[in-house]
Parts: structure tokens; sequence; C-alpha cells
């Protein structure tokens, strides 16, 4: 043992062997580093103070091993991988190309960690390629999207300022269940706390989000991807009821969830209850409903209908000679 070595020195050789072995338990460590048992804790202490994520794992398959972020793992990808990686983000990302872009520098990062031919390959599709941008997504600020998640994750309860399509803002506390990316749109799958109604929010139409001390326990049985889709319809500037003279079983084939819920009133007739931000766009789907139907409440989408159906007269009329 040299008598010259710092617990600094030391505490650093410890770190090299727990990136080369982890697991190694408290005795192995003392061995290689040539201490007492007792000597390598405290060499793994200072780690700890340093801010490196040591990790004890008790049992007898436990020990020391770094925590994760300290550092990637080999990057071992295939050329079939890679490629499959950088087009899945391409399509996914229509900014990936683009250097200054937070995804697009991070791909250039990850191709740079590749193998050199494997890399070239990557490189080539992602210089290459033009997308066509898909535009109906909308894609949310990172940082608020990220601060929704670790919120969600953490069952932190969260005031989030919000604007609505057709120009209306509000502020709601909500309990943050899920974020749903669903066709292209990210969506806060919440229970909004004044109301005890479950909301789901465009996570870009949020203006502001504000993460509070009061912490919640989400429904025991929550499918995130089915909650989204039945409340999509609910909680926005408009109501619409509408009864259709259709069976339930018969609209749900042809109308999008984001409509509403249907319930039956009878055999024949259907209830949708349902509202929107846009009423124009909510009076062109019920144009595509394959029955008579009657807007039973919903001014706003009852006065668009009557724009929509004049639209159609007129492209129905003949020709003049």
């Amino acid at each position: 043992m040299r008598s010259d070595t710092s617990p600094t020195a030391r505490a650093l050789l410890a770190l090299e062997i727990l990136q080369g072995a982890p697991g190694i338990t408290a005795d192995r460590l003392a061995d290689k580093l040539g201490v007492t048992e007792r000597a390598a804790r405290r060499y793994v202490g200072i780690l700890r103070e340093a801010g490196i994520p040591v990790e004890a794992v008790r049992g007898p398959h436990g020990g020391y091993r770094l925590g994760r972020g300290l550092r990637l793992p080999p990057l071992t990808f295939s050329a079939d991988e890679a490629l499959g990686l950088v087009m899945a983000v391409l399509d996914g990302h229509h900014d990936a190309g683009d250097p200054t872009d937070p995804v697009g520098n991070a791909l250039g990062k990850l191709v740079r960690a590749l193998p050199e031919p494997v890399a070239a390959q990557a490189e080539a599709v992602r210089r290459t390629t033009a997308p066509a941008p898909d535009r109906a997504a909308a894609r949310p600020d990172p940082h608020t999207a990220s601060t929704l998640v670790r919120a969600c994750s953490d069952r932190r309860r969260v005031s989030v300022g919000y604007r609505s399509e057709a120009g209306s803002e509000w502020t709601v506390e909500a309990d943050p269940w899920a974020v749903v990316v669903r066709h292209g749109r990210w969506y806060l799958l919440c229970r909004s706390v004044a109301k005890d109604a479950v909301r789901a929010y465009r996570i870009d139409r949020v203006r502001a989000v504000d993460v509070l001390d009061d912490t919640f326990e989400p429904p025991a049985d929550l499918d995130p991807v089915d909650m989204l889709e039945e409340h999509l319809g609910s909680g926005w500037d408009y109501d619409v009821e509408v009864l259709v003279d259709a069976p339930v079983a018969a609209l749900e084939r042809c109308l999008p969830r984001t409509l509403g819920r249907l319930t039956a009133v009878d055999a024949g007739t259907t209830r949708l209850v349902g509202s929107t931000s846009n009423p124009r766009w909510y009076a062109e789907q019920l144009a595509a409903v394959p029955a008579s139907y009657r807007i039973v409440r919903g001014a706003e989408v009852r006065r668009s209908a009557r724009l929509v159906a004049q639209r159609l007269l007129a492209a129905a009329q003949d020709p003049p000679a």
C-alpha cells in the first residue's frame, strides 16, 4: 500500500473500479484498493459527497454500482438498428436534421458516437431526407412537457395556465395522471380539482405550469389511452347535445370519440353529449353522420351547422346554362 496516496486519489481509483466492475462488494473493493473494508466504504462516501450516484444493493448478489445517468453504456447498434432509429426520429420530429434544434442536436451526438461505417450511413440518411411535416401534429414546448411528465411521475398537483382554440384563457389546478401522445398531439390527462372532473388538455396550448406541494393518488385501474379517448370531447368552451336517429353501435364505427359520449335513448336513437372550442369543425364532423340528427343544445354549433348546410346546398346546385 502506498502511503503517499491521498484519499481523493483513492476515491477516484474506486470510481474507476466501480465503472469496470458493477456490483463489486465492499471487501473486494477494499482488496483492489489495498485498504481495509472500512476505508473502502469511506472512499465510497467521498464519491457520494461529490455528487456521484453510487448505489448499494443488499443481498447475496448485491454490492456497489454506479447509478443511472453517470455515463452511457457502449453503443453497439447494427447498421439496420441505427438507420431505423434515425428514420424513426425523422418521422416523428421533422426538425431532427437541424443541429440547433434540441432533438437534432441530440441525434447528432448519437450519430457521432456510432462506429464510423454505421455513422456514415446514418448521417447520409439524416442529411438527405426531407420528410413532409404532419400538419395535424402539434409539438409542445419541451420544458413544459417534461415538467408535466415529472409531475405525473412524482404525483404532484400542478397549476396550469391554458388557452383554448377559441381564445379563452383560464388557470386550473389539476392532478396530472398521465401524458398521452395521440396522432401527433400531446395531451395531459388529469383531474380538475375545482370541478372534480376528468379533463384532457393539449399540452401545446399550456401557457404556464407550476408544480405545487400537494400530492395525489391516481385511479388504481387507470388506462390512460382509453380514458383520454373517452374524455377528449369534454370540458371545452361550447357544450353540445345531439340526438341521432341511429343505434349506438352504428355510430361508434363512424364518429370520432373526440365529439363526445354516445348513450342509447332507445333501440334506434342515440344521444351524443360533448363540447368543443371549434364549433365549425364540430358541425363539419356532424355533417358526415350517415343518419338524420338534431342539435338540441349548443347555439354556436347550430349556427355553424347552418353555414355548413348552405355551403353544401350551394355546391349541389345545377351549374348555370
